[in-house]
């Protein structure tokens, strides 16, 4: 079996190396006189400057071009890439859910530019506008994969808008020092999407395929400089921070009052790396997580918000696979669990990470971060450390290597001996053809803890054939029950995994229907510890449909089996007897899921699931309804209901999450957001309030307020209120 997965792989690498021609591109006029950013493009570059448009539609048809036509121009001086876009439209009333930076690029009329500098195809650095001017920035990665925009990344840029009558002028001015790119460049790779929610059109500059991503990095054209590139330039820049913070602990009876004192840096290392330092750092401000329930017996993934290992974070959190045995979570770090085995937060002291390109072919990414010991709690002073190198290969795929060591920093008396330190090395490759038909992932990892070494092992094959109509996927993954990272997630040990779809695209010439897919999946999990018996599987039969308003909705039929080792209690309530372990069971359930067309103020969407649960049966619905005051507001309410019932001698649930939430942009610098969330099932009620002024670029002045309360009896638990400074100082 392992030599048919070998040589499958040889012959699909070959893939890789043929291309798909682009070949359309854009002059870029070298300038020497001012451009004035005031949304009316009438300075005499503009005038002289190469103009390019004619977008094909990528929705709803992408065999047609644009009905509203988009045209933008380019051009430059020894600092600044001046952007001019002009986009006409169906009428004046624009969707634009928010006046805030960083928006939803699917929530609101926007164009985007992609900047692939380094012409690898891997990664990219992109530009979104929308016609009331606002901002959003991205660092693309993984080839454009979902999973690889990287919407944390924050740059200073300018941007300034105007609507008239049919169409929208956009003029920006993106400072060389804030992308990274070689000296004496003459060519980038570039892209250019629209999308007009309004019309329910989405287009691009280059030609993209439906069963692709507007933002992959496999579709794109070129831009032409008159002259080569200078240097990069990217300035150095401090971010200090100052935190007054008062709290009050209402279970334990304390309460605490401090002044906290930080912030990071930013230090170029030539044209494309970056060396950032962060001392005694502060996420107070972060975005609150929003709560769950989780009802199977395995953890769950929560994205990282703490903007220190947001910068190149596909350099250190791709390898692996997310779902399965990915070695690095950045969101470990600064979590531990204390002696009665509870998370805590663990001061974080200090850290720093060079990250960035090396040269055309080569990434390089190190990370080291130290945090504080907690003698009461039993937590150990940890160095965190991880080392990554990618090397491209062939058009657009690339081969990693990565070491990571988590180590106590000193002997501590409470400390067993074999969780002194956990290391892991790996090899990764990720194919991706030059026209992305054949994509997929291929790894080795190896963890290594004290008095033990052998086995050890975590590994992937993944295969991926995607067109127009079909789509087909094979994956094999293998983790051993000793593999272990600390600084890993790793929701399941001593498994292989066999996985298989098959989804058939069709695209219907009339109805209301714009797309539709039926999908055959098949998933197994075997315990190789116990001659590969089978634990679970998972037959899913899903029809999924695209509508031509921009609606969207799944149905599926799930058959499940899960063989129980250990007793379990999926409702979680305490003193329940919980289901038998060492034995199988098997149930059937029906899943749908609806999302509303996101250009109307109102919208919604539900996901409901029923039939069977384990040996009785379980009733689901959740979603979230909002409106858009368009563009100050937008009032949400999300909500899900799990209601299971069980056989008599095992607990039944009613299980509820609310979650209202108010987002007020006052402004383009002024914001209020405040989340409430209720759990029955964790007797919780939480309140968190943000007010945000963006007094400068990227300078933030934050006033939060955090109450907790227990439910069953309405009591405090929890309440603090801080007020935290940013700013962003380039030397």
């Amino acid at each position: 079996m392992k030599t048919s997965i070998s040589l499958l792989a040889l012959l699909f690498l070959t893939f890789s190396l043929f291309a798909q021609d682009y070949g359309r591109a854009i002059r870029v006029n070298y300038i020497t006189e001012p451009i004035k950013l005031d949304g009316i493009l009438d300075e005499a570059a503009w005038q002289q400057a190469d103009k390019e448009g004619d977008f094909w539609q990528f929705f709803p048809t992408d065999t047609a071009r644009a009905k509203y036509p988009t045209e933008f121009m380019l051009v430059y001086n020894d600092h600044f890439l001046y952007i001019g876009v002009r986009g006409e439209a169906s009428s004046e009333k624009y969707v634009v859910s928010s006046l805030r930076r960083d928006f939803r690029g699917t929530t609101s009329d926007n164009v985007s530019l992609m900047f692939d500098t380094f012409k690898d195809g891997n990664t990219a650095f992109l530009f979104g506008m929308t016609p009331y001017g606002v901002q959003r920035e991205a660092f693309i990665s993984q080839g454009g994969a979902a999973a690889g925009f990287n919407a944390n990344w924050d740059q200073k840029w300018q941007l300034e808008s105007k609507i008239n009558d049919g169409y929208f002028i956009l003029e920006a001015a993106i400072p060389f020092s804030s992308i990274k790119f070689r000296e004496g460049d003459t060519e980038w790779r570039m892209q250019c999407y629209r999308w007009d929610i309004g019309a329910n059109e989405q287009s691009a500059w280059a030609h993209v395929p439906q069963n692709q991503l507007l933002s992959s990095l496999a579709f794109m054209n070129t831009m032409e400089f008159e002259k080569p590139l200078g240097k990069s330039r990217t300035p150095f820049s401090v971010i200090p921070y100052i935190n007054a913070l008062a709290s009050k602990d209402f279970e334990l009876g304390t309460t605490d009052s401090k002044l906290k004192f930080g912030g990071d840096a930013k230090i170029p290392i030539g044209n494309s790396m970056n060396l950032d330092i962060t001392i005694n750092p502060d996420f107070s401000n972060t975005e609150v997580d929003a709560i769950f329930t989780n009802l199977t017996r395995f953890e769950v993934f929560l994205p990282e918000k703490r903007q220190f290992f947001i910068d190149n974070s596909d350099l250190f959190g791709s390898f692996g696979s997310s779902r399965d045995a990915n070695p690095f979570f950045s969101r470990r770090i600064g979590l531990a669990r204390n002696n009665a085995g509870n998370t805590i937060e663990n001061r974080i002291v200090g850290g720093v990470r060079l990250s960035g390109k090396l040269n055309e072919d080569w990434r390089l990414g190190f990370l080291n971060v130290q945090t504080d010991e907690d003698i009461d709690n039993g937590i150990a002073s940890n160095n965190n450390m991880m080392l990554a190198v990618q090397k491209k290969m062939f058009a657009r795929s690339n081969i990693g290597f990565f070491a990571i060591n988590r180590q106590a920093f000193k002997d501590y008396d409470f400390l067993d001996s074999s969780k002194e330190y956990n290391r892991v090395v790996g090899l990764d490759y990720n194919l991706a053809s030059a026209n992305d038909k054949w994509t997929g992932k291929f790894f080795l990892h190896k963890s290594f803890q004290p008095n033990d070494s052998k086995g050890n092992l975590a590994s992937q094959a993944y295969l991926v054939f995607n067109t127009r109509k079909w789509r087909l996927s094979s994956d094999f993954v293998y983790v051993n029950e000793d593999f272990t990272s600390d600084l890993g997630f790793i929701p399941r040990r001593d498994i292989f995994k066999i996985g298989n779809s098959v989804t058939r695209t069709f695209y219907p010439s009339n109805g209301i229907i714009n797309s539709n897919a039926f999908r055959l999946l098949s998933l197994r999990w075997l315990r190789p510890s116990l001659d590969l018996k089978q634990t679970d599987y998972e037959n899913t039969f899903s029809w999924t449909a695209l509508f031509k308003n921009s609606a969207e909705m799944e149905l599926s039929l799930v058959n499940n089996y899960i063989y129980l080792f250990n007793d379990f209690d999926p409702t979680r309530t305490p003193g329940a007897v919980p289901l038998p372990g060492n034995r199988s069971y098997t149930f059937n359930q029906f899943q749908g899921t609806y999302q509303s067309n996101l250009a109307n103020l109102f919208t919604y969407n539900f996901e409901t699931t029923l039939g069977e649960f384990y040996k009785g049966s379980i009733y689901s619905v959740g979603g979230e309804v909002a409106y858009r005051v368009q563009p100050w507001a937008t009032f949400s309410v999300a909500f899900n209901y799990d209601g299971i019932r069980l056989p008599d001698s095992h607990a039944d649930a009613d299980i509820w999450l609310l979650s209202p939430k108010a987002d007020i942009t006052f402004s383009k610098s002024l914001f209020w957001s405040t989340l409430v969330q209720y759990s029955n099932q964790r007797s919780n009620l939480g309140i968190n309030s943000r007010l945000q002024w963006r007094f400068a670029p990227l300078s933030d002045l934050h006033l939060v307020y955090n109450d907790n309360y227990n439910t069953d009896n309405f009591r405090p638990r929890f309440r603090s209120i801080n007020l935290k400074l940013t700013y962003w100082l380039n030397i």
